[in-house]
């Protein structure tokens, strides 16, 4: 996409420089703490929205979970997914998470372009989906991984946009569709650390990352933004409210200058956040707000529904992630951006050990995150 990369050079330097000069704000566990919050808090997420992204009303969700419809995750007994027996699964947003996240690091071991070094795993994951193997695409450790093999109901725009490629054409659509925003935490949770990457930088490659799949501008500005939110949270010592609704401004005033070309979508997004702050502070319920505000399927809605979860619920990711799935509406991927972003400020520690103990993939997800914040892809002989 065109930008103007002198100005945009020349403010990134000025950033670096900046960040180095004041140091980052908290000692180095922390820092881990908040990566492994933010990757295991998406996990939790998305697992706890899986079972009802497809219930199309709360009304049937309490039908079949209760009064508070559901709340705590749901084991799977059966043999289907053999290896996840015992566990609760997540859907693809956690699988193609953790393939940025491996892309990425490999980007980084191989002296790629970021956005290469993504997509290529982008296409791993795809080849995960369909059931073949490529010589080609053979990067990313976690490909062997039985849980990363299984259809988690993949997105169609991600499936149809990587298939285009894999097969050498450019993908065309105008989707807005969140499956770009559910899956750029890693990047600014890599970035963020010793300043690797400016918070700039790290949502330029967001929006890069999310647009590979959808080419419309509300598919990876979203991205973009959510990108800057998690990175500013990451590094916050003691965040609070107010600071996340500063950051979620500073953020749009970010989005102005990296998307100049597409004023009227950004313009949107953000009237959209500022009546998100404004819902996260009436005496509405939380299923009143998030209807309010859209079902999530696309990128701006997925994030405002997680940003306002994030809001009203700040200092509980039990009762944000609740509120976050359930609804009508794209409940995995709304409860994985919401547990990005509240993980993200704060913490794994902070996360209720319930939600860690039947996760699907945790040792493997808390492997990568350590791989995040180290910057060096390793592999993990057993995961459970």
């Amino acid at each position: 996409m065109p930008f103007n990369r002198v100005h945009q050079s020349k403010k990134l330097i000025q950033e670096r420089r900046n960040t180095k000069e004041n140091g980052n704000q908290m000692d180095m566990n922390n820092i881990q703490d908040r990566i492994r919050g933010s990757l295991i808090g998406g996990a939790v997420g998305d697992a706890l929205g899986y079972p009802v992204e497809f219930i199309d009303s709360f009304m049937g969700i309490q039908s079949q979970y209760g009064e508070h419809g559901i709340t705590r995750l749901e084991v799977r007994w059966t043999e289907v997914d053999a290896a996840s027996v015992g566990k609760a699964v997540v859907s693809d947003d956690t699988q193609m998470t953790l393939f940025t996240a491996n892309g990425l690091l490999n980007a980084q071991k191989q002296g790629m372009a970021f956005k290469y070094g993504i997509c290529r795993a982008y296409h791993e994951w795809y080849l995960t989906q369909i059931g073949k193997k490529s010589g080609k695409y053979k990067d990313c450790w976690i490909s062997s991984m039985p849980q990363l093999n299984y259809r988690r109901a993949p997105g169609t725009t991600c499936i149809y946009s990587l298939s285009a490629i894999y097969s050498g054409k450019d993908p065309i659509n105008n989707s807005k569709g969140c499956g770009g925003a559910m899956r750029v935490a890693p990047i600014p949770l890599y970035a963020m650390v010793d300043n690797r990457m400016s918070v700039t930088e790290a949502a330029l490659l967001a929006g890069d990352a999310a647009e590979i799949t959808h080419q419309n501008p509300l598919g990876f500005i979203p991205a973009a933004l959510v990108s800057h939110i998690i990175y500013r949270l990451a590094l916050d010592e003691e965040p609070t409210k107010p600071t996340m609704e500063s950051y979620i401004r500073e953020g749009m005033k970010a989005m102005e200058l990296l998307y100049p070309q597409h004023p009227a979508d950004v313009r949107y997004m953000g009237e959209l956040c500022e009546r998100t702050i404004t819902l996260a502070s009436n005496s509405s319920s939380d299923l009143e707000n998030i209807e309010s505000i859209g079902e999530g399927w696309t990128g701006e809605e997925a994030l405002a529904i997680a940003l306002y979860c994030c809001l009203l619920h700040f200092d509980s990711f039990e009762d944000a992630i609740i509120a976050s799935v359930n609804h009508g509406g794209d409940s995995d991927s709304t409860g994985a951006v919401t547990g990005n972003i509240l993980g993200a400020a704060l913490g794994y520690n902070a996360i209720p050990q319930f939600y860690k103990e039947d996760l699907e993939m945790h040792d493997l997800i808390l492997h990568m995150a350590d791989d995040l914040y180290r910057g060096e892809v390793t592999k993990m002989r057993i995961c459970n």
